[in-house]
């Protein structure tokens, strides 16, 4: 089983891991196809504490391409 990892700062990834996201980022620009369900039977929470339409935007559609679903809100002064 895999261990939750928490990504805030760049340093949280050694320079290999990077160099792989890159990579896998490139390959699944070239051939998006072959990713399309990657994510699928999987949900993201979305979670935005301040308002970051742009970015819950890119998030939420990233999620979509690769098959997965969303689970969030809309506004964090609800929660």
């Amino acid at each position: 089983m895999n261990k939750i990892r928490h990504l805030i700062e760049p340093d949280d990834l050694s320079n290999v891991e990077i160099e792989n996201l890159v990579n896998l980022g490139l390959k699944m620009f070239s051939s998006p196809k072959e990713y399309s369900a990657l994510c699928k039977g999987k949900i993201m929470a979305s979670l935005f504490f301040e308002p970051s339409t742009r970015t819950k935007f890119s998030f939420d559609s990233a999620m979509l391409r690769l098959g997965g679903e969303i689970l969030g809100f809309a506004d964090a002064n609800t929660s």
